[in-house]
């Protein structure tokens, strides 16, 4: 009994370290820029080492009317450390001036990142742990899809593939309200609003406002690799719509959804000696 408290309180030391991080390596990476990214080597915690499967190079899988399936276990997809990681070469975040003074302020009190107290890491947004593309797929059509992540109390996305608009008036939420719709065969376009402005797009606090706008473009030209290109308009703290492409890899055969606890008041935060930044 000894022995499993040791390494309770040893795991209980160092996930929240690794929350704080949101360090690429994971379970995973979040690749940037394309699939520009370096090579995804390994992950160490607690003397333990898990190497990443090899990049499945053969085609993608389709569905009986010929579309392509994202179905699978990824990892990446989006930004952890910094957004501005998946613009093209060259271009710059075209940051408002309010948008910048915020980032500034954010810089000194990084520890008021939501996505470290529990909360959801909002779009397009990505963690070191796994997420699932679920489609739902009948004979004729499918009238929804969701994305389930693993990290943050399980956090799910549901996208409707009905044809139904957005509604005129909607609560702010963490994840918005999706629409999606397909672009011939191989390109699933989500069409995201009803944003809240509380979650940052990424640990350096790049920030957004409630008139959030974010158009996923996600195809997938290989059987373990899926591009997310991601249109972001943003009046309330860009100057203009910009474009960030980040890149996901298919997970080992058996790999799962861990469970993932996360709750308010955990080692991170009020045992961790932070002061909860939503209770000012």
């Amino acid at each position: 009994m000894r022995k499993l408290l040791v390494v309770a309180g040893i795991v209980g030391f160092v996930l929240p370290i690794l929350a704080q991080a949101q360090a690429p390596q994971g379970r995973g990476g979040a690749g940037g820029r394309g699939g520009n990214a370096p090579p995804l080597g390994q992950l160490g915690a607690l003397g333990q080492e898990v190497k990443r499967p090899p990049v499945q190079n053969g085609p993608a899988p389709r569905l009986p009317d010929g579309t392509v399936s994202l179905n699978g276990l990824w990892v990446g997809g989006g930004p952890v450390a910094d957004i501005a990681a998946g613009l093209p070469k060259g271009e710059t975040l075209p940051l408002l001036p309010s948008a910048v003074k915020l980032m500034e302020y954010r810089a000194q009190h990084e520890t008021d990142d939501p996505h470290l107290w529990c909360m959801p890491m909002g779009v397009p947004r990505s963690t070191p742990y796994p997420f699932r593309f679920v489609q739902d797929i009948t004979d004729k059509t499918s009238e929804h899809l969701f994305i389930i992540h693993e990290g943050n109390i399980h956090s799910y996305r549901q996208i409707f593939m009905d044809g139904r608009k957005h509604p005129a008036e909607l609560d702010p939420t963490w994840f918005g309200h999706s629409i999606g719709r397909w672009e011939g065969k191989d390109t699933l376009v989500i069409d995201t609003v009803g944003f809240n402005d509380k979650f940052w797009f990424d640990r350096k606090g790049t920030p957004h406002t409630e008139q959030l706008h974010t158009t996923e473009r996600w195809t997938r030209p290989n059987m373990g690799t899926l591009v997310n290109t991601v249109t972001i308009d943003d009046p309330g703290a860009y100057s203009k719509p910009f474009t960030v492409t980040f890149t996901a890899r298919l997970q080992a055969p058996g790999d799962e959804i861990m469970e993932y606890i996360c709750q308010e008041n955990n080692q991170y935060g009020v045992a961790g000696g932070h002061e909860n930044p939503f209770n000012k």
